[in-house]
Formats: structure tokens, sequence, C-alpha cells
């Protein structure tokens, strides 16, 4: 196959997204990639267009939102009209738009093969717990997938959930390319009579981190440790302060770079997550908590979430809690033993390869692949 020249849109900080960067070094092997978005340049792209990180994607003109004049809320986003303008007299062979926010603008640079949009989240609904999204936001963005994503040559979300949902409400029905990790050369741990539970990931209100953190305090034979991200300074301080009253029980450590996550996480024995479906998204979610707890060897234990359920059951690595409760919790480590454990963190060694991401990113590519060989497009907008 010819060399494409593709651009990757992600209004995040490209350089530390996950996601973003496993599409980067997927399509660095056939294309020349540029990228443009929040940070510095990332590792992989041959250019880099920068967004000043002080045009949040978030800010839309809220009047111009609250009176549904939609178009013009979103082109007056200053993130979407700085980089519109950076791009300006650019053309490239694909676009790859990351989250609905990025696809019209991607939609407007002129592309020969079109735009895949690769969808993080069910964004319409996804903080539906909040009045304010339901009667102002949500309405906006289920325009934006109309208008906008509907019309992208392909699509890719991260679960089948969502997938489903976006194909009943928009009539699009993106392929699955889960936050699988990638593959880490490493080997369970031994298990001790003392239990070491782990978690990682977003310090967020909606996740309800005090419940994992009162059922492993509660647990006579268990241990947590939490390696959360500053996403909310205040949330994180009142869990700082919850850890800190729990008599040596649990420990707030500093976060890691993704890529020292896995060996980091190898130390412990389970990796926790209890995500109460307080929205939609949080209901079908499959996270890259996930992926990451079976990299580093770890059992897995998640609250009834059916994505989430779904592979530990399947894949025998560890257990489901009963509800999402901290007393639900409680239960499931006192009635788990360190030989079963041992059993689930072995089981994660077993399929630490299968659910690498370097099975997920096949789908990015053969998606490009489809874009860059068919012989005609209609990405631009009219």
């Amino acid at each position: 196959m010819t060399p494409s020249h593709v651009l990757i849109i992600s209004f995040s900080p490209i350089a530390a997204d996950a996601r973003v960067l496993k599409q980067i070094a997927m399509l660095r092997e056939d294309h020349t990639v540029t990228t443009c978005g929040y940070g510095p340049h990332p590792v992989g792209a041959a250019h880099h267009v920068q967004v000043p990180e002080d045009l949040a994607i978030w800010r839309y003109p809220r009047a111009l939102v609250v009176g549904r004049q939609y178009s013009r809320a979103y082109w007056s986003n200053h993130a979407i009209a700085y980089a519109k303008d950076a791009l300006r007299g650019r053309s490239f062979d694909v676009v790859l738009a990351n989250d609905v926010d990025s696809v019209g603008l991607a939609l407007e640079v002129p592309s020969r093969f079109g735009v895949h949009a690769d969808l993080h989240e069910y964004s319409p609904r996804q903080h539906d717990e909040m009045l304010r999204f339901r009667l102002f936001v949500r309405p906006f963005v289920e325009w934006m997938c109309r208008r906008f994503v509907a019309r992208a040559a392909s699509w890719t979300t991260v679960s089948a959930g969502l997938a489903r949902e976006y194909a009943r409400v928009f009539g699009f029905t993106p392929e699955v390319v889960t936050n699988a990790a990638p593959y880490v050369a490493l080997v369970p741990t031994k298990v001790e009579r003392q239990i070491r539970v782990v978690h990682s990931g977003a310090a967020l209100r909606n996740r309800h981190l005090a419940e994992i953190i009162a059922g492993v305090s509660a647990t006579p034979d268990a241990t947590l440790d939490l390696y959360l991200t500053p996403n909310d300074a205040g949330y994180l301080a009142e869990i700082r302060e919850l850890a800190s009253s729990s008599g040596g029980k649990v420990s707030l450590r500093e976060p890691v770079p993704y890529a020292a996550l896995a060996r980091t996480l190898n130390e412990y024995d389970i990796g926790v997550h209890l995500l109460p479906p307080v929205n939609f998204n949080n209901r079908w979610a499959l996270p890259n908590k996930l992926f990451d707890y079976v990299q580093a060897r770890l059992g897995v234990i998640v609250g009834p979430s059916p994505e989430m359920a779904d592979y530990v059951r399947r894949f025998q690595i560890g257990m489901v809690t009963d509800d999402f409760s901290a007393a639900a919790l409680t239960s499931a480590l006192e009635t788990v033993s360190p030989d079963e454990v041992a059993s689930w963190k072995h089981a994660s060694h077993q399929r630490a390869r299968d659910l690498s991401s370097e099975s997920q990113v096949r789908v990015w590519r053969a998606a490009i692949d489809r874009l860059v060989t068919r012989p005609d497009n209609g990405s631009s907008l009219d």
C-alpha cells in the first residue's frame, strides 16, 4: 500500500493520551502522521500542531448553546477556531478525529479519503446524571453527532454497549477498539496472606472511590494503594483525608507515567474498580485500567458493570461483586483465599498477550486501509 499522510486530531494532551499514542504508533509504521491537539510534540508524529492549553475544548459560548444556535456555537469555540486556522492550507489523505468535538473540524480539513471518527465515550450521555447537562449540553452533542459524526466515513468506539447506542440513536455502527494496554513482559508476583489491593485512575467524584476505601478498610487481611491523577484537586484532597484516617490500611501514592504503570502495579495482587452506573457511560464502561491490571498480572475485582463483568468472568481473571457498595467489596475480599488470588493472577498472565493493545489496533489499521484504498470519498462539508 502506498504510504499516505494522516492527520490525527485530539483535543487532549496527546503526549500523555494512551489511546491516541497507540494510534500514532500504529499509523507511523505505514504513514506520515501529523497530530493536532494540546501539549508538546508527541513521540512518533512527524509534525504537530499545538493548540494552546488555555483554549479549553469544553468552553463553548454558553448563550449560543442555550439558545440552540449550535453551528455558531461550534465554530466559535476558541480551540476549534485556532486549530482550523492553524490547519488552513494543509491537506491530508485521511483524518482520524478523536471524540465528537473534533469531527466537525476534521470534516472541514481537505482530505482525499475521508474521516475516521474514534469515539472514546458515548458523548451525548457522558454526564447525564447532571440536570444542566441533560437540558443544555446533551442536545448540542446530539446535534454534533447528527451533523458531523454521522457523516464520517468510518467509526470506532471503546465498548460494545456504546457502539449499540450510537447505532440505535444515530444510525451508524462503530467497530470496537478497546482501551487495551500494550503488552508488557512480566510474571505474577507471589501472593502473601495479606492481600495487596490497588486502584489506579482519575480522581473524579463520580468514581465513588470512598466505597473502595471503605471496603478495603473493613477487610482485616487487605491493604489498598491508590495511584490517582489530580483531575479534581478538591476531591483528591478528600480522598487523601480518607486515606490518612484509615489507620495505615490505605495509602495514596504519587501517580506514575503510563509507560511505567504496569511494572508499578505488578507488585500488587488485585486491581479493583467499582464504578456505580450513575450515567450511561459508567454503566457500559470498559476502561483502560481493566487491561492495565491484566498486563500487571493482577487478579481483578469489579462491580456488576456488564462489559467489565463479562471480561472478568469470561477470562476467569477475578471476581464480580454483588453490587457497587463497600460492603460488597469487603464480602468479596473476605471470601477469597491467597491461592484463589494466585490463580487469577496466573489467568491474567496466560491472557496478557490476547488482551493487549496489539490485537486491538489492527481494527484501526484496517479502517484506515479501507479508506485509503477506496476509489472515492465524500468527506468535505457542503
